[in-house]
């Protein structure tokens, strides 16, 4: 008897059963629930313990070290004189090197000032009809050189050559045409009417904001935007423009219903490099043909102008510097409310 149950024993050991006859791991174990974030912890750890590949710490490396240069440039040439310009609005710096630290009385003497807020409202009205009339004019040109004709090429070359020309040199040409006695205008206005016209285009109230917004029409900035407006044209779909032909659509209501929908991301790109070109680029343009007081009575004393009387003729550096500051938190703005506005403006396909 006592050999059978030995030899039952080795059977079922041998065949994997238990001794109450149930196989072995027939039994299921009760899973305990693990949240959701305990086990992506506990994933972030396992990662971390396991050892670095050698090749992907090399391509790491690699790229890292082809963004260096970036990285220094960046450093170096915008965000050090970012804060050293910060650093130096704290103070009553002069030309000289003189110093003293006088925290935020720059910005005191800065907001009491006349001078300081109608700089503010020239340069925010000339930011924003710069970019307006820039951005217009740059979609005009790029629907007319999008229309198939001969010698395209020649004309998108001719609209696009004064943009190279530099900015100061501009400037001083369309002085000497807007000039009021030896002004070629009022020479071409005198022949035509067969009277002697002598109009200040550019220290007459009048007329200064006619001729400073026409000459923004041949400026660098325009002639980019036109030439990536025309690049913009050319990706929008034959499809729809042929489906509007068959519904009998007029060129407005395709312009305004497919045209304007399918490059407003464009729009977007040079509505804001046209605003930072407005405050950045304003002086090479106005000093040249209003001087740095903005003539007549500062109607064209953008910031920046101000900014360069303030630290090279009255040299008081340290309220340059402050008003430097403004000016940067003015292109913040801008650049915030051109992006705010843009999420339900610009349209995207995807």
């Amino acid at each position: 008897m006592q050999r059978r149950r030995l030899a039952i024993k080795a059977a079922r050991h041998r065949s994997g059963r238990r001794p109450d006859g149930k196989r072995k791991g027939s039994g299921r174990k009760e899973r305990s629930f693990v949240p959701l974030s305990e086990r992506i912890v506990n994933a972030m750890k396992n990662e971390k313990r396991k050892p670095i590949n050698k090749k992907k710490l090399t391509n790491h490396l690699t790229a890292y070290a082809f963004c260096a240069p970036w990285f220094i440039g960046f450093i170096c040439f915008t965000l050090f004189p970012i804060v050293f310009m910060f650093a130096v609005s704290l103070t009553n710096r002069k030309l000289n090197g003189i110093s003293n630290f006088v925290g935020f009385a720059n910005y005191v003497n800065m907001v009491q000032s006349p001078t300081f807020w109608n700089s503010i409202k020239v340069t925010l009205f000339f930011t924003v009809v710069m970019m307006v009339v820039t951005t217009i004019w740059a979609v005009i040109l790029a629907m007319l050189l999008n229309y198939k004709q001969k010698l395209n090429g020649i004309f998108q070359f001719c609209y696009f050559l004064p943009s190279v020309i530099p900015t100061v040199a501009l400037a001083y040409t369309f002085r000497t045409i807007f000039g009021k006695e030896a002004g070629l205008l009022n020479a071409i206005i005198s022949q035509l009417t067969a009277k002697n016209v002598m109009v200040n285009w550019l220290y007459d109230k009048r007329t200064i904001y006619l001729a400073v917004f026409f000459i923004t029409l041949f400026t660098y900035n325009t002639g980019q935007m036109m030439l990536i407006f025309r690049s913009g044209l050319n990706d929008v779909p034959r499809e729809l423009y042929e489906a509007c032909d068959i519904d009998g659509a007029s060129p407005f209501r395709k312009f305004f219903g497919i045209t304007l929908p399918m490059i407003s991301p464009i729009v977007l790109f040079n509505a804001v490099m046209g605003c930072i070109s407005a405050l950045n680029g304003s002086f090479a343009l106005l000093y040249p043909l209003t001087g740095e007081s903005g003539d007549p009575n500062g109607m064209t004393q953008v910031l920046s102008l101000l900014i360069y009387k303030e630290a090279f003729s009255n040299m008081k550096v340290g309220y340059a510097c402050a008003l430097s500051v403004v000016l940067f938190l003015i292109a913040c703005g801008f650049g915030i409310g051109i992006f705010a506005v843009s999420k339900k403006l610009v349209y995207y396909e995807n």
